[in-house]
C-alpha cells in the first residue's frame, strides 16, 4: 500500500496545492484545516507522515508538535514543519520541538517531495531494525529500549527528550566509535536538515544533563577537535 501523508494547513490553496503534489507523486492524503480535524484524523486512521504548518486557528503548530511527541503512539511519526517563518531560530525552535524536518514557504512540490521522500527512506531501516529485537542497546547500568523509549540507570528511569534519546540511542550503538559533529548532524537530524554544527554541542550538552541522575552524564565523551563518543567498555545489548 502507498504511504499515508496527512497535511494539516488551514490555507485551502496551499492545502489543495500540497495534497495535489503528494497525490501525483502516488501517496495516499488526507487533509485537515486545523488541530481538531489533525488529531481526530490522527486517532482514526494514522498516517505514516505528518506535513504540520506552524499557524494554525486553533492551536500553535509547534504546541501541536510537542504534543504528538509525547504520546504513546504517535511519539514516532515523521513530521514536517512547514511555515513562511525562515529565520534560524524558528528552524531550530521547530526542530528542537520534535520536527524531523522544516520547509520554508512558499514551498516548491520537487523539494517538497524529495524531503518526503528522504524522510520515509530514512524511517523504513529504522523501523526494520526496530522489528528485529536486537536493536536495542545498553551498558550495565544504563539501559536503553527503542520499542518503548525508555530509558533507566540500574531502576532509575530517565526523562530524555525527543532528540535526546534520538542522540544516546546512535552513539550507544556505536561504543568506542568518534562521531563528527557533521556525521551528528547527519545520522540523528537528517541529511535533509541544514543546521550549524553548534546545535549538536547544545544537544549533548543537554543529553549529559539528562542522565546526571543516573550517574551517566560522562559517559559522552568529548573528542577534542573530532566530536563525540559514547564509552561503555561495558556495553551489552539488551533484548
Amino acid at each position: 500500500m502507498p504511504d499515508h501523508i496527512l497535511v494539516l494547513d488551514p490555507a485551502p490553496a496551499m492545502q489543495a496545492l500540497l495534497a495535489h503534489n503528494l497525490a501525483g507523486a502516488g501517496y495516499r492524503v488526507s487533509c485537515a484545516l486545523d488541530a481538531r480535524g489533525a488529531l481526530a484524523l490522527l486517532a482514526a486512521d494514522p498516517p505514516d507522515m505528518l506535513l504540520l504548518e506552524w499557524e494554525l486557528p486553533d492551536a500553535s503548530g509547534i504546541a501541536l508538535l510537542r504534543q504528538l511527541r509525547q504520546d504513546g503512539v504517535l511519539c514516532d511519526l515523521p513530521i514536517i514543519m512547514l511555515s513562511a517563518r525562515d529565520s534560524e531560530q524558528d528552524k531550530v525552535l521547530a526542530l528542537e520541538s520534535g520536527a524531523d524536518d522544516y520547509l520554508c514557504k512558499p514551498v516548491g512540490p520537487r523539494e517538497m517531495l524529495a524531503r518526503v521522500h528522504a524522510l520515509l527512506r530514512r524511517r523504513a531501516p529504522a523501523a526494520l531494525r526496530a522489528g528485529t529485537g536486537s536493536s536495542a542497546a545498553g551498558a550495565t547500568a544504563l539501559h536503553l529500549d527503542p520499542h518503548t523509549r525508555r530509558v533507566t540507570a540500574g531502576s532509575v528511569p530517565l526523562n530524555l527528550g525527543r532528540l535526546e534519546f534520538k542522540l544516546l540511542h546512535f552513539l550507544m550503538e556505536h561504543p568506542g566509535r568518534v562521531h563528527s559533529r557533521a556525521q551528528l548532524l547527519d545520522q540523528v537530524w537528517g541529511h535533509a536538515v541544514y543546521l550549524d554544527e553548534r546545535t549538536v554541542d547544545a544537544q549533548v550538552g543537554r543529553l549529559r544533563q539528562a542522565l546526571l541522575p543516573g550517574g551517566g552524564g560522562h559517559r559522552i565523551e568529548t573528542v577534542r577537535g573530532s566530536g563525540y563518543r559514547y564509552l561503555a567498555a561495558d556495553a551489552a545489548v539488551c533484548a
